[in-house]
């Protein structure tokens, strides 16, 4: 009885990977076939029934072969929309490009300059990675805006590219805070004043403004004795300004608090170089700092050449 059992079992073995042979045997048979006809039809069947990953093998084998024949125009929407549903944005932008470049005056040419430029957005990473992507996918959102201002596909391009910009402006506010909490204030503070330029309506813009002030009296604190009071004095300007545009603002004690810090500071700072003056070091002194200053001032900025911190 056992004996029988494994027969019949060995049998089913058998048989079933006698079945998955052929089906595998018949794929295969198809794609080194030189049956065009039969590999299209198969490949849109493919399609149809969401099997994108075969669906794409038979596009690319076809592509060639169709080239420049009217049945190309099909089949290059299918083939970007397979790479597309196989989330390979890389090439489904390239070829949704491409279908548009070769079929300008078709109708499906504006659904796949949006789907190429979509492709650029989906694709667009985290706020804390590089953004050469956001930045892709804005300018071919806006290349479609321009070239489509009355298609219902521009409104969605139009908050696409909203989402993208908040990413870069997030991108900005936390490579700036970086900069501060490593120590650098100096780039901190640079760094605060470009993104508050590059993004004049950013909603971190209450808190980057305090942060500027914060930055630059860290930057005075930690400096020469010799060149605090100018940048004391820069700190009281920052708060003065802060505290006048957000007068109700949670941090205005705290940016008051600076002004003040840095009134006592800028009263330090000149103490001492009145004392050095009475010694008759100050000359020296300040023959040595401009000596330093020059390079430094190149290393910094060469630093900012680069407006963000390496990740």
């Amino acid at each position: 009885m056992f004996k029988k059992q494994r027969a019949i079992i060995g049998s089913l073995l058998i048989s079933s990977i006698l079945v998955a042979g052929s089906c595998k045997s018949s794929y295969e048979k198809l794609k080194a076939s030189n049956d065009r006809a039969k590999q299209y039809q198969q490949a849109v069947k493919f399609y149809n029934k969401k099997n994108y990953s075969k669906a794409l093998e038979l596009f690319e084998l076809l592509t060639p072969k169709y080239r420049g024949l009217s049945e190309a125009e099909d089949l290059f929407y299918y083939y970007a929309y397979a790479n597309y549903y196989t989330k390979d944005y890389t090439s489904a932008r390239y070829h949704f490009k491409n279908f548009a470049d070769l079929y300008p005056t078709s109708t499906r040419a504006e659904e796949c300059r949006y789907m190429h430029a979509y492709c650029f957005y989906l694709d667009s990473p985290n706020a804390s990675l590089d953004q050469e992507n956001t930045s892709k996918a804005i300018e071919s959102l806006q290349l479609f805006i321009n070239l489509y201002p009355k298609s219902e596909r521009s409104t969605e391009a139009s908050k696409l590219i909203q989402n993208l910009r908040d990413k870069l402006e997030t991108k900005a506010y936390e490579n700036a805070k970086l900069y501060l909490d490593i120590g650098d204030y100096l780039s901190a503070v640079m760094a605060f004043n470009n993104a508050l330029r590059d993004y004049p309506d950013t909603k971190y813009a209450e808190e980057m403004e305090f942060l500027i002030v914060r930055a630059q009296y860290l930057y005075a604190k930690n400096s020469n004795q010799l060149r605090q009071e100018e940048r004391f004095t820069q700190t009281m300007t920052y708060a003065d300004q802060f505290t006048e545009k957000y007068a109700n603002s949670k941090y205005a004690r705290e940016a008051t608090d600076y002004r003040k810090d840095s009134e006592r500071g800028i009263v330090s700072a000149k103490r001492y170089l009145a004392e050095l003056a009475a010694e008759g070091k100050l000359a020296k002194k300040l023959a040595d700092r401009d000596t330093a200053k020059a390079p430094q001032q190149q290393s910094i900025q060469d630093k900012h050449n680069q407006r963000s911190p390496q990740q």
